[in-house]
């Protein structure tokens, strides 16, 4: 271009230089300011990832990769972090929103009953439920059928969670059992109910499956261990027969004395 090196550090001086070098730049290449239009579509994007996904550095990126693909100039940063935390908080309304018709009086008074402290237990109901078996023996599996016949005692089989998204399930019944009960109780009731329905809901799948997996290694065990018992004393048996000398003698005289030839 024939410039001067020395006249870059002049350039940007006056504010509207930059500006209207960005313009003339996004022009070229078919990019455009984001406008009214595109932050509202923008903002429907980080909404339904929101529904997926909670980390704010991953929403970010995604809503960046969005702009790209569709050649609109990202706002700033700061723009960019504010409405990524609108998203999240839509994302926690919409949550409650779809599931409002579940959080009955007696189905919430069940949910904060998981996280009190249960005399015969020792510990809550929550911990209790994310608490799984460490061997397959006839202990567990009643154990774990004294847990399956708790969750369905409160519905959890009939629940349905197919109005939220699966990743957004799998993110709330992660956080119920990663929270301690003391943690959740201080969550507000619209954050705090929908943790514990998912994690309700998917215990009563993780517990029917654990108990059905228990149930078959304890068979698996008897069986194997029934197979060498009998192959012990199948050897020990064998051990003690004695078989028969080939060079013995019959003991009949039939069999002793060789047969007359009959004369005619």
């Amino acid at each position: 271009m024939r410039v001067d090196g020395t006249e870059i550090r002049s350039y940007g001086r006056r504010a509207q230089t930059r500006t209207d070098h960005l313009r003339l730049v996004a022009q070229y290449l078919g990019w455009r300011a984001a406008g009214a239009l595109e932050l509202k579509e923008l903002d429907e994007f980080l909404l339904a990832r929101a529904m997926e996904h909670d980390s704010p550095t991953l929403l970010f990126r995604l809503g960046c990769e969005y702009l790209i693909s569709a050649r609109v100039i990202r706002p700033g940063p700061v723009s960019m972090v504010e409405r990524i935390a609108h998203a999240r908080e839509q994302a926690q309304r919409e949550t409650y929103d779809r599931l409002a018709h579940e959080f009955t009086p007696a189905r919430c008074a069940e949910l904060d009953a998981l996280l009190v402290t249960d005399a015969s237990l020792g510990v809550s109901r929550l911990r209790w439920l994310a608490t799984g078996p460490v061997e397959a023996s006839a202990a567990a599996v009643c154990a774990e059928v004294d847990k399956l016949a708790f969750l369905r005692g409160l519905g959890a089989d009939r629940l349905d969670m197919s109005v939220l998204p699966a990743e957004r399930r799998r993110f709330l019944a992660t956080m119920g059992r990663r929270l301690t009960p003391q943690a959740l109780e201080r969550r507000d009731p619209q954050r705090r109910y929908p943790i514990l329905l998912t994690v309700l809901a998917q215990s009563g799948t993780d517990v029917l499956d654990e108990v059905v997996a228990l149930f078959d290694q304890a068979i698996s065990a008897k069986v194997g261990a029934a197979e060498r018992r009998m192959q012990q004393e199948l050897a020990e048996r064998g051990k003690s027969a004695r078989p028969c000398s080939t060079t013995c003698w019959p003991s009949s005289p039939i069999l002793r004395w060789p047969m007359r030839r009959s004369v005619r």
